[in-house]
């Protein structure tokens, strides 16, 4: 991931499926939950098809669409991460969930039922008139239904207040509060300096978080890893602040082979933890034993060995 076209929802996205734990605070924040992180994260394909008047399919990739399940409760999200303001957000968030509601809609007497996610929107950059809740009303044949898309401003949150909230999944987007001030650090050393000793800052708490066994290495490297990804695209004609920032990251890059094994181990040392998570899914959502395991991504070689374990009596 270097220069793309959608660096900063590549970032998301790719931090998301990685460190999955780390939305959980998020969704805290931003939907007043209390998710401990001992939750699980089930995604749901990010592929939407959206339906025109013309009768041809338009595809749309969300940012992220999942489920938390919690106990006995299930519940469904979806965000989507916006580097400015947009006023097309309510329409197209609009047509993202009632798609992701759609693809698990039940029909039972002639009645569908369909659920909409408890759906966001994560602005990198925000203005005066960014509201805090974008609303999506409906109106159907004698009534009206209406439902708040909440909006997070990823700049309002100082990285004291990150760490404090324990909102580390927005540490790589940290970058887009300094900004509007780019220029004047990359050409007055002092202010650089200043600016340079708050990521010191981030390392130095992420390290601490590591010694006290808060995160493990793998989630540390992650976040630093996106967040060089991220001042690279945004700070990309600031030599400076660009070189600065990664230096003080440092670190190895963790490459997709070592991410593979990780998963790999992750699903093949857990046969027991992988099969009690089929069994809750099953029965939360409502699936066969097959639809669980695709929807938790159980390797093929796997599935007939935790099937005949779920089935037995």
């Amino acid at each position: 991931m270097g220069y793309t076209s959608t660096p900063y929802d590549d970032v998301g996205h790719t931090l998301l499926y990685d460190c999955s734990h780390l939305i959980l605070p998020v969704i805290n924040e931003m939907f007043g939950e209390n998710y401990d992180g001992t939750e699980q994260i089930v995604f749901q394909p990010n592929e939407l098809y959206i339906q025109q008047q013309n009768g041809r399919q338009r595809k749309r990739i969300t940012d992220s669409s999942f489920y938390v399940i919690k106990g006995n409760v299930t519940k469904k999200y979806h965000y989507e991460i916006q580097s400015t303001e947009d006023n097309t957000m309510s329409l197209r968030m609009f047509e993202y969930d009632a798609q992701i509601a759609l693809s698990d809609g039940k029909i039972t007497d002639n009645v569908l039922e369909v659920s909409f996610p408890h759906s966001a929107l994560l602005y990198l950059r925000h203005s005066e008139r960014t509201p805090d809740t974008t609303m999506v009303r409906i109106k159907t044949p004698g009534t009206t239904a209406e439902y708040g898309i909440p909006v997070l401003k990823v700049q309002k949150y100082s990285i004291d207040e990150i760490f404090d909230k324990k909102l580390f999944y927005l540490i790589p987007f940290y970058i887009f509060i300094h900004e509007a001030r780019f220029k004047v650090y990359e050409e007055d050393e002092n202010q650089l300096q200043l600016f340079l000793a708050e990521y010191r800052h981030i390392c130095e708490c992420l390290n601490k978080m590591l010694d006290n066994g808060e995160i493990d290495t793998y989630t540390k490297q992650s976040i630093l890893d996106m967040g060089k990804k991220v001042v690279r695209n945004l700070a990309k004609d600031y030599k400076l602040i660009r070189e600065g920032v990664e230096t003080i990251m440092g670190g190895k890059i963790l490459d997709y082979p070592a991410k593979r094994i990780l998963n790999k181990g992750k699903v093949e040392g857990r046969d027991v933890t992988c099969i009690e998570h089929i069994r809750n899914l099953m029965t939360a959502m409502h699936l066969s034993v097959d639809e669980a395991m695709t929807a938790l991504k159980i390797p093929e070689d796997k599935r007939a060995q935790y099937k005949a374990a779920v089935t037995a009596k």
